[in-house]
């Protein structure tokens, strides 16, 4: 009973329950806005890393590769705290948005980036002895045929994305696990924290699920063919 009343107290969740809530509906927000951010930053530098004037193609690499390599936390910190010494000022939104979307974008690249390499030479071939332009090609003949690759990785990334939501908290944020750490705090009692792992867990589940039932999708496409 005494792990009951600690973990799992029903009064202490139904208080901090509209808390929470509101907390629920920002790490949504943050989330979403953050995963399109860093899906349209990704397609755009795997475009510049293979398409690009060389030059271009290092400073994209370089900055894919600086991006995968700071940790997402430190990044945060920086674009939150650093930035106003130079005379940026970002709302803790804005600034986890940032961070969140580079971060993405930079994983979002390289899968990109994989999936238009796995497509076969023959058919850019293809596409330019019809007097397809570049953008028609990529638009109408490439990208549909590497989107089927990229899915499962990219829904993996985008679950990533979510999930990190929670260190937007350090800068602030009223996200779900800020609100479930205060509503631990007025309360005494780790119930919140419990119940925003629950939150989390059910938030997330089924876009495991999916990448599951893509993987399975895509498996059973391949062998017919």
């Amino acid at each position: 009973m005494e792990l009951l009343q600690t973990f799992f107290n029903w009064g202490v969740f139904v208080d901090a329950l509209p808390m929470m809530l509101r907390g629920l509906e920002v790490t949504v927000m943050l989330g979403i806005v953050s995963i399109v951010l860093g899906l349209i930053g990704g397609l755009l530098l795997a475009m510049l890393r293979l398409y690009a004037y060389a030059p271009i193609r290092l400073l994209s690499r370089a900055f894919i590769d600086v991006l995968r390599s700071i940790p997402l936390l430190v990044l945060l910190v920086l674009i939150y705290y650093a930035l106003p010494f130079v005379g940026i000022r970002l709302s803790s939104f804005a600034a986890a948005v940032a961070a969140l979307s580079l971060v993405s974008s930079a994983y979002s690249a390289e899968i990109f980036r994989s999936g238009i390499e796995a497509i076969p030479r023959g058919q850019f071939e293809a596409a330019a002895s019809q007097g397809m332009s570049f953008f028609n090609t990529m638009r109408d003949v490439i990208l549909p045929q590497a989107m089927r690759i990229v899915m499962p990785p990219m829904t993996s990334n985008c679950i990533n994305v979510m999930k990190d939501t929670a260190l937007a908290s350090v800068v602030a944020m009223p996200d779900l696990l800020k609100q479930a750490t205060q509503a631990q705090a007025l309360s005494a009692n780790p119930t919140p924290l419990v119940g925003a792992a629950v939150m989390y867990l059910l938030l997330l589940l089924p876009f495991v699920h999916l990448v599951g039932w893509i993987e399975r999708r895509n498996g059973s496409g391949s062998k017919k063919t």
